[in-house]
């Protein structure tokens, strides 16, 4: 059996046809269905002329189609491409435009955006609605219509150098297509994943079946449930395509924005075993929901929680701990990577120091500085994180940040995210921060991570993003936004006073704009643009 995510899912689904693949709310999908289900669409997309690396958009929220559509993709050896729901027209157009877009599957809440650029998209074949609104949009096929039309495609062969690609905009630039070899990736998380997920190493693709049965068997699936969409790489790959690789079960919030509510009474009713999260900005959230359901004396049972994995922002040592109040089992997994690669992780649990910003690399990461040359171990030299072993190909249709992302170093090739850190004498990566966010203030370099640690401490702020400004004195000066607990409690003055006893003075943000809420995008990552035009309107 070839290592192919396609392949794997179809041999699960002959083994265990009748266990829940997919869970939103009321709505179950077995695996004999995902199945059938998305065989159909596979042959929806061949009848259209689509093949081999044609490019099939996904806009949808978090939703059965998405998995459905992802899957009928790779049957038919096509990419499945990530198009993140909040885009505008513009945005949408240059995503699709720039992917070679030759089918899209979307939600009809968001159809008038694909009307008003269809025709600017020469490339575009096929165009399919899933109507979530009760209102379809004119002048496209409905979902259920066209699967209700067709026969399930043939299971095919394919080939393992077929590429996978995933979307990632990041904080700065266009979006841009990160591209893997398919059976690299999905051989890497065959080997990663099983000791992330609590259970056996499996030998190889021919074994996940048997793995699936005997899970099932046990009583132990593998039941998964993503904080962030679908459309964010953590999402998709911890939420979902892993957990499928072993049979398990992808369960999804049945609301469109982060609801903690939702978050904590889904893992009861479904016995979820693994939650995906995005540091601070989703872990805060649940621990305000936590503490009033503690108040009220209706806090959940969430003993079947073993683990929760969090990438993609910070993941604080004050908040982990308090969240292990409430899941005293539960190991917290720091994820540092991108979707440009893997480095690092910690783990916390009871009982044990935890730390923030901090991770134990892989055998696979180091830390080079600008010439180069490997960051000596404790010897507090500032370098840029290299992500080793499966790495993407490069970014789709952009070689000049292609070669400077993706190098080589004694012939060795590497992946850099653009991840700031130190080096420990004991080798444990300190992260710093993106060097596209790191300040310059008065040839002073300040990391936004760890000042934002600091105001984050300060008991009445709830979360905050740090930045610079331009300043005609010292070149950029330090500034942020901070939302609070209770309005009104404490102030700017206040937050940084204490912050002073933290922080070199240099570090100290200037002025701090109070805010209702600090921005974020869908997945949780910070929106420092738009923190910087919220300071701009407060502050000025």
């Amino acid at each position: 059996m070839e290592t192919h995510f396609a392949t794997i899912w179809e041999s699960i689904a002959d083994a265990v046809p009748e266990r829940d693949a997919i869970v939103q709310g009321d709505r179950r999908v077995q695996w004999g269905d995902y199945d059938d289900r998305s065989a159909r669409l596979a042959r929806v997309l061949l009848d259209a002329g689509l093949g081999p690396d044609s490019k099939v958009g996904m806009f949808m929220y978090n939703c059965p189609e998405y998995a459905e559509t992802q899957f009928a993709a790779l049957k038919i050896r096509a990419v499945p491409v990530n198009v993140n729901y909040r885009y505008l027209d513009d945005e949408l157009h240059y995503l699709l435009e720039n992917a070679d877009a030759e089918a899209i599957v979307f939600h009809s809440s968001l159809g008038d955006r694909i009307a008003r650029i269809r025709d600017r998209l020469p490339k575009l074949r096929l165009a399919i609605q899933v109507v979530d609104d009760g209102n379809p949009i004119d002048g496209f096929d409905l979902y259920e219509d066209a699967l209700a039309a067709s026969t399930p495609a043939a299971r095919i062969s394919r080939d393992e150098g077929d590429t996978y690609m995933l979307y990632t905009g990041g904080t700065t630039g266009m979006p841009k297509g990160v591209m893997y070899e398919i059976g690299n990736f999905c051989g890497q998380f065959l080997l990663t994943f099983p000791s992330m997920f609590g259970i056996d190493n499996i030998a190889g693709p021919d074994a996940a079946a048997a793995k699936a049965q005997q899970l099932w068997a046990d009583g132990t699936p593998m039941v998964a449930m993503s904080g962030p969409p679908l459309m964010h790489g953590t999402g998709v790959w911890i939420g979902l395509m892993a957990p499928h690789l072993f049979g398990g079960t992808s369960v999804l919030s049945a609301q469109r924005s982060f609801d903690a509510d939702d978050i904590v009474t889904t893992i009861e009713r479904e016995g979820v075993r693994l939650l995906v999260i995005v540091g601070d900005a989703f872990a805060k959230p649940l621990l305000r929901r936590l503490d009033e359901m503690l108040a009220a004396g209706t806090v959940p049972d969430m003993s079947s929680l073993g683990v929760v994995i969090s990438s993609g922002a910070m993941f604080s040592t004050e908040t982990k701990n308090e969240l292990l109040e409430y899941w005293p089992t539960t190991a917290l997994v720091d994820v540092l990577g991108s979707t440009e690669g893997s480095m690092g992780m910690s783990i916390t649990m009871k009982g044990m120091e935890g730390s923030t910003g901090k991770f134990g690399s892989q055998p696979t990461t180091k830390v080079f500085d600008d010439d180069d040359n490997e960051v000596e171990p404790g010897s507090g030299k500032v370098g840029m994180v290299a992500a080793g072993g499966v790495i993407p190909l490069g970014y789709y249709k952009d070689e000049e940040k292609s070669a400077r992302t993706f190098r080589t170093i004694d012939g060795v090739r590497w992946s850099f995210p653009g991840d700031l850190a130190t080096v420990a004498a004991d080798g444990t990566i300190e992260l710093l921060g993106r060097s596209s966010q790191c300040i310059n203030t008065g040839g002073e370099k300040v990391y936004p991570e760890e000042v934002e640690e600091a105001i984050k401490e300060h008991p009445g702020v709830v979360d905050c993003l740090v930045f610079g400004v331009e300043d005609e004195r010292f070149g950029q000066r330090v500034a942020a936004v901070a939302s609070l607990d209770t309005p009104g409690v404490t102030d700017a003055d206040a937050i940084l006073a204490e912050v002073r006893t933290r922080l070199s003075s240099y570090k100290l943000p200037r002025q701090i704009a109070l805010v209702d809420r600090v921005p974020r995008t869908p997945t949780g990552k910070a929106d420092y643009p738009t923190a910087k035009e919220m300071f701009t309107e407060h502050i000025g």
